[in-house]
């Protein structure tokens, strides 16, 4: 067997395993799809902390951003994430914005 998909979700998991991106990814599922400032009024946290967290969900593939007008808005990418915070939350994942 190969080690590639324990890899991949090694690196899913990873990119998960913080609380605030965590957060985050959950809020994006729950609420669908959002800008830095929504995230920051929600979170507390400042814009370059959220944008930092962001990078590393987009570079993992568990986000993408995308453009309207001037806005950047987010959304889960990827429906893996989404089963692993619901399993993690006991959430409904039937309830969750995913992008198609």
């Amino acid at each position: 067997m190969s080690e590639c998909p324990f890899e991949e979700r090694a690196e899913l998991l990873k990119a998960l395993a913080h609380p605030l991106r965590l957060k985050l990814v959950r809020g994006l599922l729950k609420c669908g799809c959002r800008n830095v400032r929504c995230m920051e009024e929600k979170t507390g946290q400042s814009q370059s902390c959220i944008s930092q967290h962001l990078a590393k969900l987009k570079a993992a593939g568990v986000v993408r951003a995308v453009r309207s007008g001037n806005e950047v808005y987010y959304e889960v990418a990827d429906p893996r994430a989404a089963a692993v915070v619901a399993a993690l939350l006991d959430d409904c994942k039937e309830e969750y914005h995913l992008a198609l």
